[in-house]
């Protein structure tokens, strides 16, 4: 990947298979943001504030459109009809390695168990490969979160031998694990 590459999309993103449509986030939006985000799990496992009430989903909002404006990376709505989020997938540059693009992802408490996060993430990975080529596709996921690890295997990604990313989110450090999209 080309170092000054940038991951912007040409607006409308939408990406389907797998039975998964993603899009771009609306300001209609925002109640739903709220109720995916405004969860323990979400809390525990993803940087996102906490409590994630009207005004964060505002910032929230913001903040995706700011940096896929800048091309530093892409959030999108996990629907499956294209209209109700379920979730999110995000696809960034990664701050280990440039050359790398990261995803992460999330499903609200009301939408896990369907597998989703599973076809949303194989879905943005044969995106990122296919239209960005980045030098590897990366996940990064704390040890302790058995629920990512199992989508991470699912869709193809292999734990690697790196060690750990220290990151901070919202004042403790999470230790997480380097998983690469297998060739």
């Amino acid at each position: 990947m080309d170092p000054n590459r940038t991951l912007t999309l040409v607006p409308p993103v939408r990406l389907e298979g797998y039975g998964v449509r993603l899009r771009e986030w609306s300001d209609g939006d925002l109640a739903d943001l709220v109720a995916l985000y405004d969860d323990p799990e979400m809390a525990r496992w993803t940087p996102v504030a906490s409590p994630f009430d009207l005004a964060a989903a505002r910032a929230y909002l913001a903040g995706a459109r700011e940096g896929q404006a800048e091309g530093r990376r892409v959030q999108l709505a996990i629907t499956t009809d294209g209209v109700l989020p379920r979730g999110e997938v995000l696809l960034f540059r990664s701050g280990s390695d440039e050359r790398d693009v990261e995803l992460a992802y999330g499903v609200g408490p009301a939408h896990r168990g369907q597998g989703l996060a599973g076809r949303a993430v194989r879905l943005a990975a044969e995106y990122t490969v296919r239209e960005i080529r980045p030098r590897r596709v990366v996940l990064r996921i704390d040890a302790a979160n058995a629920a990512s690890e199992a989508v991470a295997r699912s869709c193809g990604f292999e734990l690697t031998d790196e060690p750990p990313v220290r990151r901070e989110s919202r004042g403790r450090e999470a230790v997480l694990r380097t998983w690469r999209l297998r060739a």
